[in-house]
């Protein structure tokens, strides 16, 4: 058996500039605090982010965007952060906004392996720039495209030496699909139990998915 455990030192060898990662999070709630630290830590730059949002400036993703590490973000709100609109107006960083719904569907579809998605979200609107319009049955869509990243770093409420994962209440978010659409899923988990210890219908998401483990004694 694969072990799956890293330190978050060892963690910071998966890091390098230009990566696009994934983030799970929803303001931050059910965001991996230390493995956001440790991506911070590691000076790597001009990564793209796929979130939810940017949190806050010292939250979530909110220190990465503040010290200047983010090339672009591809995000469904950002209100929440002020330093994401400064540096959005002033050129600094790029600024893709998807509708929440279009966005966790684009990343569906790249964890399932399709080749997209239709909505009729955007169309007329601002959004559809870009976009291919298909009409079936008279009704215009947007083609939205899958979206994959390069590393997944997400957050769990248990995790088993399989890599195994339950999640809690709402910081369940965005995290276990991000899991499906990124080349290496890294998880740091609030416990770590034994094999057996989640029953078989709590998984949520399966071991076979998970790359690596951030062990809780490393908190």
């Amino acid at each position: 058996m694969k072990d799956k455990h890293l330190t978050l030192p060892q963690a910071s060898r998966l890091f390098r500039d230009g990566m696009t990662i994934m983030v799970g999070g929803f303001m931050g709630i059910g965001t991996p605090p230390r493995l956001v630290n440790a991506l911070l830590d590691s000076g790597v730059r001009d990564l793209t982010l796929i979130a939810n949002d940017t949190a806050f400036v010292d939250t979530g993703i909110g220190p990465l965007i503040v010290n200047g590490r983010v090339k672009k973000v591809i995000a469904s709100h950002i209100g929440t952060n002020p330093e994401t609109g400064r540096r959005m107006i002033n050129g600094e960083m790029e600024v893709q906004l998807v509708p929440q719904g279009t966005l966790i569907e684009q990343i569906r579809c790249g964890g399932a392996g399709l080749g997209g998605a239709l909505t009729p979200t955007g169309v007329g609107t601002v959004v559809e720039e870009g976009k291919q319009r298909i009409t079936l049955d008279k009704v215009t869509y947007l083609l939205e495209r899958p979206l994959r990243a390069d590393l997944a770093l997400i957050r769990a409420h248990q995790a088993d030496a399989l890599g195994n994962l339950t999640y809690q209440l709402s910081a369940r978010n965005f995290n276990p699909l991000l899991a499906l659409a990124a080349d290496i899923t890294l998880v740091e988990p609030d416990e770590l139990v034994a094999i057996g210890d989640i029953a078989p219908d709590r998984v949520v998401t399966p071991g076979a998915l998970v790359d690596y483990i951030i062990t809780p004694e490393e908190r």
